[in-house]
């Protein structure tokens, strides 16, 4: 997910370089929301992830 999330950022820079706005701007969006789903899934699986020894 997090690889998708720069893909999209990248693709949002080129597309703003050549002037494509509209692009850029729904690209850029959808890596944000990427990113910050990555976040939330690593945080959940740092904390839940944790297995107490038996």
């Amino acid at each position: 997910m997090l690889y998708w999330s720069i893909v999209l950022f990248v693709f949002a820079l080129i597309a703003a370089l050549f002037g494509f706005g509209g692009i850029a701007a729904g690209a850029a969006g959808m890596a944000k929301i990427l990113f910050f789903v990555f976040v939330v899934l690593a945080v959940l699986s740092v904390i839940f992830g944790r297995r107490m020894p038996t």
